[in-house]
């Protein structure tokens, strides 16, 4: 049971780290509640699922070549800074969209999770790295069954993460004045679009400068 716990604290510890995923969920806590920000946060979490897959059967090797690795810079370039904008471009609504009904954007709230992770080869990278090191360690120990557990111990330490965060941003979206709401949604677009610049940077550097 203890080593069920090491991994549902690994899930934490990886969900923790300030990124894209997090400054999305609190955005969209602020302008839209509990659920928009939660299910941003699942649209993630299934990405990552599928990430899990990927490296479990193996088919991440050709992420390596640096043609693919440039555009999966490039792409996931585009979806941060696209929702940064899109975020600054509703900071006025921010108080003024807490009053409204919005469950008709709750599915574009689960796809723009699911982009955004998908898309971040930061969250490729770990994949390749810390979960391909817990997979050798682990299948190296323990049997499938245990291997399938702890593996859904580290989705359960995000889904705990995810749940977290949007509960904290709903709070703040009650909590704080319009004024505060709207600067928390400025920092948090501004992030994201600067987590964007610095991958089109890096695809930059891949495909010119190196």
């Amino acid at each position: 049971m203890g080593i069920v716990f090491g991994y549902i604290f690994l899930g934490l510890s990886l969900s923790a780290p300030i990124g894209p995923i997090n400054a999305a969920q609190l955005d969209a806590g602020i302008k839209k509640g509990f659920w928009h920000s939660w299910l941003i946060g699942l649209g993630a979490m299934t990405a990552d699922i599928v990430y899990m897959l990927m490296v479990y059967m193996g088919i991440v090797h050709f992420i390596n070549i640096p043609f693919m690795q440039a555009f999966l810079w490039l792409f996931g370039s585009f979806v941060l800074i696209y929702t940064g904008v899109e975020s600054l471009m509703g900071i006025e609504q921010v108080a003024e969209e807490s009053k409204r009904k919005t469950g008709d954007t709750r599915l574009k709230s689960f796809i723009s999770g699911f982009l955004l992770s998908l898309s971040n080869p930061l969250t490729i990278l770990f994949w390749l790295g810390i979960y391909g090191s817990v997979l050798v360690e682990t299948a190296s120990k323990y049997n499938i069954e245990q291997l399938i557990v702890y593996s859904l111990a580290i989705i359960f330490g995000i889904f705990i993460w995810d749940v977290t965060m949007a509960g904290i941003a709903s709070f703040a979206r009650k909590w704080f004045t319009a004024r505060t709401l709207k600067g928390i949604s400025i920092l948090s677009g501004l992030s994201l679009i600067g987590i964007g610049l610095y991958f089109g940077y890096k695809a930059v550097d891949l495909l010119f400068l190196s």
